[in-house]
């Protein structure tokens, strides 16, 4: 039996073992408080012997940040029990360009993307349709994958790089603007801290050519924008 990398609960271990059940869902680390030994521990009893788990680039959030801190123990976990794990760890997607613009970031706003990157520094961003590809793969090919945690991006374009991709593939004018440091902490303390992590160092670290090698067909951001993301964004934007 596998485990799919869905969001949700892991539900009674006999009913896994009954067979009702092709992949288990492993609860959001913001919820997981209570029980969540129980949880993990059904696939294990169920006899799961593989496991690809998405969860979050090293560089996304600062040590210390409310809510994240079970992710880290879930690949852990997944390490000590499950026979075959792989990890999956995406840095930023790209259709985070059409996220719906409640506070000031992310998304674009009357032709403007708000970002706490620096503007002129590399920023590597990963498709949703790859992610679900190197999971693909993974379940695929056990041997090959087991064990490993795979840090994914398909691109590193600038900020300011990729409003420009995104202006000239839309025709829409899109510009961008880093937020201050006053403005990240003023939109949440956890914000501000990760814009003071990366602007000390702290970066996604994915090696993209490496990742090539293992799914030629990886999107950069024009590939995404080719493909779809420019007549989403066009008809987000209109």
């Amino acid at each position: 039996m596998s485990a799919g990398p869905n969001g949700g609960s892991i539900p009674d271990p006999s009913s896994l073992r009954e067979g009702h059940h092709d992949h288990l869902r492993i609860p959001d680390p913001r919820h997981r408080r209570h029980g969540q030994a129980g949880r993990r521990d059904a696939a294990t009893a169920a006899g799961v012997e593989q496991v690809v788990f998405s969860t979050v680039a090293s560089a996304n959030v600062p040590d210390g940040s409310p809510g994240w801190g079970g992710k880290p123990q879930i690949e852990d976990y997944l390490r000590d029990h499950i026979a075959l794990p792989t990890v999956l760890r995406p840095v930023r997607f790209m259709t985070n360009y059409l996220a719906t613009v409640m506070t000031w970031i992310d998304g674009i706003r009357d032709g403007v993307h708000r970002h706490i990157f620096p503007p002129h520094e590399p920023m590597q961003v990963i498709a949703l349709e790859d992610i679900a590809e190197f999971a693909v793969l993974a379940f695929a090919d056990p041997a090959r994958y087991a064990g490993r945690t795979l840090e994914l991006a398909g691109d590193q374009p600038t900020p300011v790089e990729a409003a420009a991709a995104i202006s000239a593939a839309t025709g829409i004018p899109v510009r961008y603007e880093q937020l201050t440091d006053a403005e990240a902490t003023a939109l949440s303390p956890e914000i501000g801290g990760i814009k003071k992590s990366w602007e000390a160092g702290r970066r996604w670290h994915a090696d993209i050519e490496a990742l090539r090698v293992i799914h030629p067909g990886l999107r950069t951001f024009t590939d995404w924008l080719e493909e779809s993301g420019a007549a989403a964004l066009r008809a987000h934007l209109t």
